[in-house]
């Protein structure tokens, strides 16, 4: 019997990998249709009203934004916990979310990712080489030196794998992807806690998609993802010519 369950947005954005990890470890099923936002046809824009991916389709409910998605994920599917049980870290838990989805992302993704990976292979323009140098030798150290202050010596930040850990992990994820890596002499709690995330066996299956996909022009990647056994849905709503997405794809 088919799925009920559909998500809609790239394996390439951060924001999704935080929504599809969460389901991955929830152990539940579902089917993709891995399209950035930016080429979403009009049916994709009555589903979401800011062009924003993810959107969670579930059992007839519609769901945007990656915050709100997981949290009802964890709200219909508690066990395993993806939350804090203590009230304060569960605050703080979604606070660090926040951080990386705003934050972080404007550094890593916004100016970084999106400059040096979007702007040239989708909308064939350079980036804007200003733009990326203040990124790395400002926004992004800045936004990691008050991260580290929050992080553990070792493990997870609350002891058990939340929210927090795999929203942080999944902007630098991305963020890999234009060769960008955590100064792990210089953020140490940082770069365990990414590393220790990204090996997760969830993230690693997700990873393979996104590898198998990453080098491709979008017209290619859907095919490419099919022969890697993606659980695609059985059509696109990704059917229009690329256009510009207002900034923070939550």
């Amino acid at each position: 019997m088919p799925t009920q369950r559909r998500v809609i947005g790239s394996y390439l954005s951060p924001y999704v990998r935080k929504v599809l990890a969460f389901l991955e470890l929830k152990g539940l099923d579902y089917e993709i249709d891995p399209m950035p936002p930016f080429i979403g046809n009009d049916a994709f824009a009555r589903l979401s009203p800011l062009r924003r991916v993810p959107v969670l389709l579930d059992e007839g409910l519609v769901l945007n934004d990656s915050s709100v998605i997981c949290q009802y994920l964890e709200d219909r599917h508690p066990a395993p916990a993806l939350y804090p049980r203590d009230i304060g870290d569960r605050a703080r838990a979604r606070w660090l979310e926040e951080y990386a989805d705003t934050r972080l992302a404007d550094g890593l993704v916004w100016r970084l990712f999106y400059e040096r990976s979007i702007r040239r292979r989708v909308f064939c323009e350079p980036p804007d080489e200003a733009v990326v140098t203040r990124a790395l030798e400002v926004e992004i150290p800045a936004a990691l030196d008050y991260l580290e202050t929050q992080l553990p010596d070792d493990g997870f930040i609350f002891g058990a794998l939340s929210i927090a850990d795999l929203a942080i992990a999944s902007f630098f994820r991305t963020a890999a992807f234009v060769r960008y890596a955590v100064d792990a002499a210089r953020w140490p709690r940082t770069a365990a806690l990414v590393g220790q995330v990204l090996e997760l066996p969830a993230l690693q299956k997700l990873a393979r998609y996104e590898d198998c996909m990453l080098r491709l022009p979008l017209a290619e990647q859907r095919a490419a993802l099919l022969a890697a056994g993606a659980p695609l849905t059985s059509e696109t709503m990704g059917t229009c010519p690329p256009r510009p997405v207002l900034p923070r794809i939550s």
